[in-house]
């Protein structure tokens, strides 16, 4: 498939906090230091399979940013890699890992911000 493919993770902080980072997939994510300019409180951890399950609806491996559309009321922050807006299309899970959707970054923006972001 054409466009950036993603690595998204989800991770949460020692309050509780829960983060959905979309990364391209070669980006390197230093989990010591990304707490920092997140403004997360302390170090970010995997959240557990019942969290995400809970919290996104799928399962671990499934993770995407269409599932931010289970996440009533809202808990997530997204924090979206600043490459993905210099690419035309980007591909997805969508909500589960057998497959992927190529989406234009427009439109995954524009997904984000009727959403409530």
């Amino acid at each position: 498939m054409r466009g950036l493919h993603s690595k998204n993770l989800f991770l949460k902080d020692k309050k509780g906090r829960v983060f959905l980072v979309v990364a391209v997939e070669d980006s390197v994510i230093d989990l010591k230091r990304l707490h920092e300019p997140l403004g997360a409180s302390g170090r970010l951890s995997f959240g557990s399979a019942e969290l995400l399950l809970d919290v996104l609806g799928v399962t671990p491996g499934s993770v995407t940013p269409f599932a931010l559309l289970n996440d009533v009321p809202p808990r997530v922050t997204l924090v979206l890699d600043r490459r993905f807006l210099s690419g035309e299309v980007a591909n997805f899970h969508p909500l589960v890992n057998t497959a992927s959707t190529c989406l234009a970054v427009v439109d995954l923006l524009s997904f984000r911000a009727r959403d409530g972001a």
